[in-house]
């Protein structure tokens, strides 16, 4: 199992905001301490709003590219509704060239809906926009010369797109959220599925799962290239007890926060510790506790190939992240190893 970082570029900790150039600076020193600590991803979401400082991804990426060695780096996601698929190709085969072929691309529609007003398309068109643009950024990755037509972008007639990227077929992961029909998109095409799940308990996902699995063996792929990921919030410290009174207090001050902001009541101890039980959502704990908790998921899920933690969003500091990073490189991926 791959193991990874997500993070949303946040200039926020708990209470305490920080500069961007201060936020930044951190986040490209926990990407180079991931790449040491011999984590295998590192993702970077996009947001359009004012704490995260995430709405150019690749920028971010090929900074870090320069910076790293080993650990391939991709968007979680790109809202690729909103965007040109020329233009995110070309970024994302640019940062392929710098980082010297550890770039992939994780496309979705997108959670939050701040981008689509931003580049002024309608929210109506939110499956459509995302169908058409997943179907061109395919065609422009396996073909050189593009000859296209949609509804919501200009033609394109035996074009050519460039740069390539130094990888024969650059990595694109479909990322998606609870929506059947978007697992069983990812299946007919063949593409590896990253799952998202911020709450509840992830076996409920393994209809889901399968229905992707099903879809993609109808399409005619071979079951090793139906990869599956997971993305959850989770944090590791040195014990059970230590990870669970830093990550909680931040973790409770923001969905609280998000709660009166969408109309959730707000979170309580009694649901947290529901969530960071062995069913629950949360990867959240020592060492050893974090790896049974991956490999049990996995198990439910029929078998995941990804886990990528999302950790910077519960108030927690750039020191306790870095040793939280470093922690998942010496002991977590080591367990997962040997338990495998």
């Amino acid at each position: 199992m791959e193991i990874g970082i997500d993070s949303f570029a946040s200039a926020m900790y708990g209470s305490n905001s920080l500069s961007s150039e201060v936020a930044m600076d951190q986040l490209l020193d926990r990407i180079v301490t991931a790449d040491e600590a011999g984590l295998h991803i590192f993702g970077i979401g996009e947001h359009h709003k004012r704490e995260f400082l995430d709405s150019a991804p690749a920028v971010i990426l090929a900074a870090a590219a320069a910076r790293t060695k080993n650990i391939r780096l991709a968007s979680a996601v790109t809202v690729l509704s909103t965007s040109d698929p020329v233009r995110v190709f070309q970024s994302f085969s640019t940062l392929d060239i710098i980082s010297k072929g550890r770039a992939e691309i994780v496309v979705g529609r997108g959670s939050a809906i701040e981008a689509y007003p931003l580049f002024g398309f309608e929210l109506k068109d939110y499956d459509a926009l995302f169908k058409e643009k997943l179907d061109l950024l395919l065609r422009i990755r396996d073909e050189e010369f593009i000859t296209w037509s949609g509804k919501f972008r200009p033609a394109m007639h035996e074009q050519p797109v460039y740069p390539r990227p130094l990888q024969e077929k650059m990595p694109v992961w479909l990322g998606v959220g609870g929506t059947p029909e978007s697992f069983a998109r990812a299946g007919r095409l063949g593409l590896p599925l990253m799952v998202a799940i911020i709450g509840g308990e992830p076996h409920r996902f393994r209809p889901l799962v399968d229905l992707y699995r099903q879809a993609g063996k109808e399409a005619g792929f071979s079951p090793e290239q139906l990869k599956v990921g997971l993305h959850s919030p989770g944090y590791v410290s040195t014990d059970d007890t230590t990870a669970t009174t830093e990550y909680y207090p931040g973790y409770a001050e923001l969905w609280t926060k998000l709660g009166r902001e969408r109309g959730w009541p707000p979170v309580t101890r009694h649901q947290f510790d529901s969530l960071i039980a062995p069913s629950g959502v949360l990867v959240v704990g020592g060492p050893e506790k974090v790896a049974e908790k991956l490999l049990r998921h996995s198990e439910a899920l029929g078998g995941v190939d990804r886990f990528t933690f999302q950790m910077d969003n519960a108030g927690l500091t750039h020191e306790q992240l870095k040793r939280s990073i470093e922690l998942i490189g010496s002991k977590v991926i080591p367990l997962i190893a040997q338990k495998s």
